[in-house]
């Protein structure tokens, strides 16, 4: 039926140009956002878990950002740390000599004092961040170190951070407020190091700090006996022992840091993707739709147009 009073089929193709019109907003939005899902309005669920995902990739680049500084704290003491082992080195090459008959032992005691303070600098260059986990100078321990190597979210969405720790008591070299507590600032005991112990201790440290444990200072003079060399050059190559575990655990700290940046990186990247697959726009698919669409629009507005006609038609057979 003709009618002058409703126009079906302008309404019926108006109808149709809206929703090609909203379909082509739509498509637009994304192939100029490259998302498919942008706000919550898009897809909720989706929109929810990229936002959380997100989140929690910003919290993992801090993670990276800190094992990097850790990183570089274990470096710094590691390499103060082999800077030591060399010289303790040399410390026990200079007492095996003092060992030969007719040498000068106050000579040698000289070269052990540049040697000693070379040992105090390199434990006192060994700060990063203001962390030196060689040196202490404090009245309390430097204690455990902390560098933060992971940030985990369980299955029921709580989260958490892990960390990796290093003992530093076993590294702090020198103690200038507690001898005990720096390797060669503490008293070693030559006794317990030989085969057979007699059980009297004979107890010896290095480097004479502000508060000097009881025991002799491992030093040379004109009356030093073989006796007394046997036992220094025994709590030496003790300490340099000490040295070297403590080295080879910075050592395994750092390949644990590697480890962990790799794999916390290969975590992000997949996480980035995971996100990408849930509200990126597939931009071929898209572009292809718009073309589309916009061919669908040209039509339309034609469709509109020719309906619009019908009344014009009718208005001229009255005028006929």
């Amino acid at each position: 039926m003709t009618s002058i009073m409703t126009n079906a089929a302008a309404m019926a193709a108006l109808q149709t140009l809206r929703s090609i019109n909203r379909n082509l907003d739509e498509t637009q939005s994304r192939v100029s956002s490259g998302y498919r899902v942008e706000t919550a309005a898009d897809n909720a669920a989706y929109w929810s878990i990229a936002t959380t995902m997100r989140s929690d990739n910003a919290a993992l680049s801090t993670v990276q950002d800190a094992l990097g500084l850790g990183a570089a704290k274990v470096d710094t003491a590691y390499a103060a740390l082999d800077t030591v082992i060399d010289l303790m080195s040399e410390v026990k090459a200079k007492l095996v000599a003092a060992r030969e008959p007719g040498v000068d032992k106050t000579k040698i005691d000289k070269e052990l004092s540049q040697l000693k303070e070379q040992l105090v600098s390199a434990a006192q260059s060994a700060s990063f961040s203001g962390e030196n986990w060689l040196y202490n100078d404090a009245a309390t321990a430097v204690g455990t170190k902390s560098i933060v190597a992971s940030f985990n979210r369980s299955a029921d969405g709580s989260v958490s951070v892990t960390t990796l720790d290093y003992d530093t008591s076993g590294s702090i070299l020198v103690d200038v407020q507690d001898a005990s507590r720096g390797l060669l600032t503490m008293a070693v005991d030559a006794d317990a190091l030989v085969s057979a112990p007699t059980g009297t201790p004979r107890e010896y440290y290095l480097i004479d700090a502000s508060s000097p444990p009881a025991g002799t200072e491992i030093a040379l003079s004109g009356s030093t006996t073989d006796e007394e060399l046997d036992d220094m050059i025994s709590v030496v190559d003790d300490l340099i022992s000490q040295l070297t575990n403590s080295a080879a655990t910075l050592g395994a700290i750092t390949s644990r840091i590697e480890m962990q940046e790799n794999f916390v990186a290969n975590l992000m990247d997949v996480i980035d993707k995971g996100v990408g697959r849930l509200v990126d726009a597939d931009m071929n698919e898209e572009s292809t739709r718009m073309k589309a669409l916009q061919t669908q629009q040209q039509l339309g507005i034609q469709s509109l147009s020719i309906a619009n006609t019908n009344s014009e038609n009718i208005l001229r057979l009255f005028q006929e």
